[in-house]
């Protein structure tokens, strides 16, 4: 716009001039000549201008065309890379707001209009920082180096999974996940990221970002780590590179001062400077948290720490289940496998077709809204970041579908499901998880389930809807098991012995999706109706 104002001030110096009678001295206007040639320069320098804009723009364009092109021919197909949900909504937030600022320099009323409508429906920066944490979460229940992110190498990407799509990070976009994490006090985070970004940068990839602003945020969080040497090597690169930084200067001081100190408390010499080794995944303890069972836990989502022994496997069989000769599974019964032995866990194939399951999803798609979990002492639902999902309820009264569906779940159960909770849909996005839960409630919550008047949950009914190319399983970090999803299938367990007692074994998860989209609906059973179907037990754990 500043060459378009010295275009505009040339202009009227013109007019101002012819209107002084320039026109009656050649002399005077042989000056108009040298001003129009400067005017023509100007011109060209704003045309030029310009044209550099459109340039940006037509690259940002033409590189979107053929990106959207791929993602919306199969959009969960594409999603299914938590990388590129990650850059979806970073590019929704951030780049297409530098994109606006960009052509809002010659303002172009439609553009601006048409963008103005649609951010409407835009993430914001929570957004993008709930993706940058779901790809943190992905990071360590997988044990998954920033690198592999940055390149785009997961687990499960195999020549036969559903992934057709690869996705890498820049170095803008790992300086963003680490800045997120630093953002939050979550150092352990912020060094691996910044580490990444440095790493690519002193590979010579292009950024906008400089390199003295990823050290200074690295130095600072590898401090916070307590890493006094590395954080000193560090802060001198940075002071190397920008001998005028603002804090560099100060913090190394204070970062020697520190070191000293310590050498002096334990009575030695300052080790001789070596030379600095990259950070890896393990270079540093993650910080614990509030889930006593983590590293069970995340273990079990990876496939590690399974408790099924030969002895254990050989008590589990197959059957068909037709609950006692029910008429609607005489001509055909269910498929029943055992998942597990105690608790007992079966799993039914062929639960649902894929008519019944495409339905579901196209009912459920309009309702979907952030899953919410039970507050164990009001019972009102309320949002968790403990669980990262979008979830719907449908009743009977929605379509002939889930009518039976839930027919089928009574039949196959033998329980009564006219007191049981809606049917509930749920998919699970980048990232999406529900940390180790109880699906009962226990004695110090009574009132969970008050307002419902039916009881306790005496029992989950759980169908799989989508297949999970990495991650995704169903996990009991109790007794060790793993149960991972498959298409048509559901699994079915009780929260509740007999005498009404909780099952505390029963604590459960639903892993973080790592490749693919997972679409689940659960039916949770209550104790009303099933005095008759579910008699108590003699003892307490019957």
């Amino acid at each position: 716009m500043g060459v378009l104002a010295v275009f505009v001030w040339t202009v009227c110096c013109i007019t101002c001039s012819v209107h002084a009678e320039i026109f009656t001295s050649i002399g005077q206007m042989t000056d108009l000549l040298f001003t129009e040639r400067e005017l023509v320069q100007s011109l060209k320098e704003y045309i030029q201008a310009e044209e550099s804009k459109l340039a940006a723009v037509k690259r940002w364009a033409d590189k979107l065309e053929v990106l959207t092109r791929a993602s919306t021919s199969d959009p969960e197909g594409f999603l299914a890379h938590p990388v590129n949900a990650y850059k979806l909504v970073k590019r929704l937030n951030t780049e297409w707001s530098e994109l606006e600022s960009l052509v809002l320099h010659d303002p172009s009323d439609g553009f601006i209009s048409n963008i103005s409508v649609h951010r409407q429906v835009f993430p914001d920066q929570e957004d993008e920082n709930g993706a940058a944490k779901a790809l943190m979460r992905l990071q360590d229940t997988y044990n998954l180096d920033s690198e592999s992110f940055s390149k785009g190498k997961l687990p499960g990407q195999g020549q036969y999974s559903g992934v057709r799509y690869n996705a890498f990070l820049t170095v803008d976009d790992c300086f963003d996940m680490g800045k997120t994490a630093y953002n939050e006090n979550d150092y352990y985070h912020a060094v691996l990221w910044m580490q990444q970004a440095l790493r690519q940068k002193d590979a010579g990839e292009e950024a906008k970002v400089p390199k003295a602003e990823i050290l200074d945020y690295l130095s600072y969080s590898v401090y916070q780590m307590g890493d006094l040497p590395r954080a000193i090597e560090l802060t001198r690169r940075l002071v190397s590179i920008d001998p005028s930084h603002q804090r560099a200067g100060g913090n190394l001081r204070y970062f020697e001062r520190l070191l000293s100190k310590e050498l002096r408390e334990m009575d030695q010499n300052r080790p001789e400077p070596t030379e600095e080794k990259p950070i890896q995944l393990g270079t540093y303890e993650r910080p614990r948290d509030y889930l006593p069972e983590r590293e069970a836990y995340e273990a079990l989502c990876r496939g590690e720490g399974i408790r099924m022994t030969p002895q254990r496997s050989s008590r589990l069989f197959c059957r068909y289940q037709d609950r006692n000769r029910n008429p609607r599974l005489l001509l055909k019964p269910m498929k029943e496998e055992d998942e597990w032995d105690s608790p007992h866990i079966v799993r039914y194939l062929e639960a649902l077709s894929d008519e019944e399951m495409n339905r579901i999803k196209e009912l459920a798609k309009p309702k979907l809204a952030r899953a919410t979990v039970r507050d164990p002492k009001t019972g009102v639902l309320t949002t968790a970041q403990y669980r990262v999902s979008k979830s719907a309820w449908l009743e009977d009264e929605d379509d002939l579908v889930i009518r039976r569906v839930n027919q089928r779940i009574e039949d196959v159960t033998g329980l009564t499901v006219d007191t049981a909770e809606l049917l509930q849909v749920a998919n699970y996005g980048v990232g999406g998880q529900y940390e180790p839960h109880f699906d009962f409630s226990r004695k110090d919550e009574p009132d969970a389930f008050k307002s419902l008047g039916t009881g306790n949950r005496v029992a989950t009914y759980l169908n799989y809807m989508s297949d999970v190319d990495a991650g995704g399983a169903t996990v009991f970090p109790d007794f060790g098991a793993a149960i991972w999803p498959r298409k048509g299938t559901a699994v079915f367990w009780y929260n509740l012995f007999r005498s009404g007692e909780g099952d505390y074994r029963t604590r459960h998860a639903a892993c973080p999706v790592l490749i693919g989209s997972k679409w689940v609906s659960n039916k949770w059973i209550h104790e009303r109706g099933q005095e008759f179907r579910r008699p108590c037990g003699l003892t307490e754990v019957d």
